[in-house]
C-alpha cells in the first residue's frame, strides 16, 4: 500500500512510518513540523512540510500521488495546555482531521487509522477499561479525540470512509539501539522526565503517594512505541478486508506504578534519583489499564516490547545519547 502518514516526523509517526516501511509499504510523510522532527523521517520515505488547515496544501499532495489509506497522527497533545487554550486544541485537532479525511475521500481514498487516546474514557468507572466503557473525557484534548472518532463514523454513514480509531494508554520508550525517542517540547510525560532529572542530577517530583493503589502511587499502562507502531500497522491491514468504524484500545492489559518506574529507572542506570514527594494533580485516576482483549482477538495484536526494563532501557539509551 501506498500510505500518507500525517504527523510522520514526530514520536510515534516516525516509528510508525518505518515499521511500515520495512513490512513494503510505499509511504509519504505529510508533518509541518510545529512539533515533529524532520530528522525523525526515514530517509525511505517521502516527506512534504505542509499543515493540515492550508487545505490547498492538503489537495496537491493528495491529488498527486495514488494512496490506498492514511495513518493520522498530526494533532496537538499537552492536556494541561488543551485546559488552557481550548480554542486552539478544538480548532487544530478538529478542523485538521476534518480537512484531511474530505480530501481524502474526494480523491477516492477510503481507509484511515486514527491515532485516538485512552483520555476518551475520562476517570474509569472500572479496569481493565473496555472499549465499551462510558466516554467522559476531563480534557479538551480528550474530548476532541473523541469528537473527531464520531466524525469518523458520520464520513463512514455519508462517505463509506473506513476508519479504526486506536485509544492508545501511554505511549513510551524508543528504538532499541536509542537512536529515536520521545523530544516533546514540553515534555509532561514520567518516563523522559524522570531520566532527565537523573542524568542533570536534579529532584525529581513525584505527584501524589496517597492513591488507592499498593504503594501509593498511580498505576498506568505503558506501551512501547514500537508495539504501538505495530498496532497501526495491523489497523490498517483490517481496513484492507474490513469495511466499517473500529475502535480498538493499544495497551499491554498491564500497570506499572510511578514508584515502580523510578525504582527501574535507579535500576537501568545505576544511580539514585532524588525523589520528592508533591501533591496530586487533580483529576489523576488512581488507576488506568487497557482491556487489550478485542485488539488481541480481532488484529491479532500481541505486545512484544512493553514490559517495563525493555521500555525504560530503551528510553534510558535514546536520552543518555541525547545528553552526551
Amino acid at each position: 500500500m501506498h500510505v500518507l502518514v500525517t504527523g510522520g516526523a514526530g514520536y510515534i509517526g516516525s516509528t510508525t512510518t518505518k515499521l511500515l516501511l520495512d513490512t513494503g509499504h510505499q509511504v509519504t510523510v505529510f508533518d509541518s513540523l510545529e512539533k515533529g522532527h524532520k530528522d525523525n523521517v526515514d530517509p525511505r520515505a517521502t516527506f512534504v512540510e505542509g499543515n493540515l488547515l492550508d487545505r490547498p496544501s492538503v489537495e496537491k499532495v493528495v491529488s498527486s500521488n495514488q494512496f490506498d489509506g492514511a495513518i493520522h497522527f498530526a494533532g496537538y497533545i499537552p492536556v494541561g495546555e488543551s485546559m488552557q487554550d481550548p480554542y486552539k486544541h478544538i480548532y487544530n485537532n478538529i478542523q485538521a482531521g476534518n480537512v484531511l479525511v474530505d480530501v481524502l475521500q474526494s480523491h477516492g481514498v477510503h481507509k484511515v487509522v486514527f491515532s485516538s487516546t485512552a483520555a476518551v474514557y475520562g476517570d474509569p468507572e472500572h479496569t481493565p477499561i473496555p472499549e465499551d466503557h462510558p466516554k467522559n473525557p476531563t480534557s479538551v484534548y480528550g474530548e476532541t479525540k473523541l469528537m473527531f472518532e464520531k466524525i469518523l463514523r458520520w464520513y463512514f454513514i455519508t462517505k463509506q470512509v473506513s476508519s479504526v480509531s486506536l485509544r492508545f494508554f501511554n505511549a513510551a520508550g524508543a528504538a532499541l539501539d536509542g537512536s529515536m525517542g520521545e523530544r516533546h517540547t514540553p515534555e509532561t510525560h514520567i518516563i523522559p522526565l524522570a531520566i532527565d532529572a537523573l542524568l542533570h542530577d536534579r529532584v525529581f517530583a513525584l505527584f501524589g503517594n496517597d492513591y488507592k493503589t499498593p504503594d501509593g502511587t498511580c498505576i498506568r499502562d505503558y506501551i512501547h512505541i514500537l508495539d504501538l507502531a505495530q498496532a497501526h500497522v495491523l489497523a490498517l491491514a483490517k481496513l484492507e478486508k474490513d469495511q466499517g468504524t473500529f475502535a480498538y484500545n493499544a495497551g499491554t492489559g498491564k500497570g506499572y506504578s510511578n514508584k515502580e518506574v523510578v525504582e527501574m529507572i535507579q535500576k537501568v542506570a545505576g544511580k539514585t534519583l532524588q525523589t520528592e514527594i508533591k501533591p496530586r494533580r487533580p483529576g489523576d485516576a488512581d488507576i488506568l489499564v487497557a482491556d487489550i482483549s478485542s485488539i488481541q482477538r480481532e488484529l491479532g495484536f500481541e505486545p512484544k516490547y512493553s514490559d517495563l526494563e525493555t521500555i525504560v532501557k530503551s528510553a534510558y539509551a535514546f536520552h543518555s545519547r541525547a545528553t552526551a
